[in-house]
Formats: structure tokens, sequence, C-alpha cells
């Protein structure tokens, strides 16, 4: 894997360009939690970074937690090359039926106007959080990511696209860094995106062909349709990046969300080697998702596809694709 030396310099996401191997981190182990806690400590986030460190110049999060800042205040203190997007995770502003799950989650009622409210006053502070640690380290903090999937029509944490054209605005006010929101492939191709791309100082989009019932021969040459399709909707010039790709090593089995049998490390692996060629030849940078298995996703089967899409075992051992 390439890992170009940056020599101080930050990555400009601005310029379509391959800023070498991205991935996105979220670091929680077994009995950890981003909610519910407890988060990875100090230590357990050094490990993480040093392990990050030997093949990967840039890492994505999804949010400006107190475990984020500690995340790139161990990078600067330590003077590791790793560069961070910051996230700045957004909760849901409007009530979204159109999410499959909706009702589970909050019930056929919804969320109240007040509990609503509560959620963009939270929205406001963690944009804060972000803002704030992008200007604490300069030299480590490459762009902000405002809100994660917080568009598309399945979003459990829906926000309207003008509240989002105002955080990302806000952002850029307060900041010299890039700033952006990153979402599936699908809000970035509509009308709606493409004026939220002309506001944005690049676009982060998502693209997963598993998701989409798509095998292993397929899985490329969807990648790229994903982001032709965008780049035909967004404005001349606009830099595109990658926020998330993946292929998990195991799927759930028979739940006909994939095609049958292709979660495996041989997929993963294939897919990663086949996707950084392109990107190279291509110039984008796309970070792969994710570092690590995250035990604590999706529910208490332990072969649940959401628990699998790490490049790393959960025990922090490498899976096939990074064994060389």
């Amino acid at each position: 894997m390439d890992r170009p030396n940056f020599a101080g310099r930050v990555a400009d996401l601005r310029v379509q360009a391959h800023f070498g191997n991205a991935v996105s981190y979220s670091g929680y182990r077994r009995g950890q939690h981003p909610r519910t806690g407890p988060h990875p400590s100090d230590a357990e986030i050094l490990e993480d970074l040093l392990i990050l460190e030997r093949n990967f110049s840039m890492i994505r999060m999804y949010e400006a937690s107190d475990y984020a800042a500690r995340t790139v205040r161990l990078i600067a203190e330590r003077g590791l090359s790793l560069q961070v997007v910051v996230g700045s995770w957004l909760f849901a502003e409007m009530n979204n039926p159109s999410c499959p799950w909706w009702a589970s989650l909050y019930g056929s009622d919804g969320l109240s106007p007040s509990e609503l409210a509560k959620n963009g006053r939270e929205n406001e502070r963690e944009l804060e959080r972000a803002i704030e640690l992008a200007i604490l380290f300069p030299k480590v903090v490459a762009g902000i990511n405002v809100g994660n999937e917080a568009l598309v029509d399945w979003s459990d944490h829906r926000v309207s696209w003008e509240t989002m054209e105002r955080y990302v605005r806000r952002a850029q006010g307060a900041l010299k860094i890039p700033v952006s929101t990153a979402d599936n492939w699908v809000p970035w191709s509509s009308r709606e995106g493409a004026a939220l791309a002309e506001t944005c100082d690049f676009v982060m989009m998502h693209t997963y062909p598993v998701w989409e019932r798509k095998t292993i021969d397929e899985a490329l040459a969807y990648t790229i349709d994903n982001l032709e399709t965008v780049r035909e909707a967004i404005p001349d010039g606009k830099a595109i990046v990658i926020g998330e790709c993946g292929w998990p090593s195991r799927v759930t089995e028979g739940a006909g969300e994939h095609a049958n049998g292709v979660g495996s490390e041989e997929n993963q692996a294939r897919y990663y080697r086949e996707l950084s060629r392109w990107t190279r030849e291509e110039g984008i940078t796309a970070f792969l998702f994710e570092a690590f298995d995250e035990p604590w996703k999706g529910g208490d089967d332990p072969l649940e596809t959401e628990k699998h899409w790490g490049l790393y075992l959960e025990n922090r051992k490498p899976k096939m694709v990074l064994r060389r």
C-alpha cells in the first residue's frame, strides 16, 4: 500500500487527487459503545493509530466527541504521519417514516417537536466541537465532515437540505480547511444534491455494491458507475472523495440483503485490490470502510454483516487484505 510523505503539508481535499490510502476509523472494542460507553482509552487509541500508520495516510472519524478529540491530540503529540477528516454527528431534526426501522426506534408517532428541537441544539454544539478541534490542530485535521448519511431517504437521523447547507456554511465561515457532508451516492446525484455541492468544498459520497446485491465480479464496475453518476450531476471541477466503500468478510446469510455467498476475506481482498488500483489511476481519494471489526454494531447475531467490515479483526489482527 502506498503512503505518500506529506512532509508537514495538509492534504487539500478540494483538489481531485489520490492522497494515499485512507480508512474510516471507529475503534470501539467489545463492551464499548459510542453512545452508552465506555469509549476507547488513550492506550487503546494509540495502539490503533500505530497499527493504522503502517498502511494509511488519512483516517476519517464520525463525531467530535472526547474520543475523537483524544485521537487527534495523540496524533499531534506523537508526531504520527496521519491526517484526519473530523466528523460532526447529526441527530434527527425531522421525522422520517421512510426509514424502514423508524418505528422500531421511535414508535409510530416518531419524535416530538421538542425532541427534534433538542436534537437541533445538540447538533449545533457538536458542530462547534468539530470546528474547535480543527482550529486547535491545523496540522492534523484535513477537513470537516458535517453529518453522515443524514440526507438519504432511508436515514434515521435526517436533517433538511436547508439545514445541512446552513451547517456547512457555518463551518466554512469559521475555518480555512475544506468542509463537506458525507452521504450515499443517490442524494448527491439529485437536484438538491447538486445544489448542495455548489456550497460544499468537495463532495464525499458512499458506495456499497454489497448492499445493492452485487457479486464480487460486478463490484468495481458498480462503484465506478456510482461515482460517474455523481460526477455528471454535480458542478464541473468539484472534487469527489469516496467517503465509504467496503466489502465485508462475512455477511448475514439467508436474509435477502446480499447476493448469496459474497462475504469472505477473499472477496474483500479482491475488492480492495481492484479499488485501490483504480483510485490511484484516476486520482481519487477513497476511505475504506472500515479499519476494525466492531462487535457492538447490529443485533445479537455474531455473524451479522455490520460487524465484519474491518480490515482488521476486533482483536487487531489483520485480515487477508492486509496480509502480504
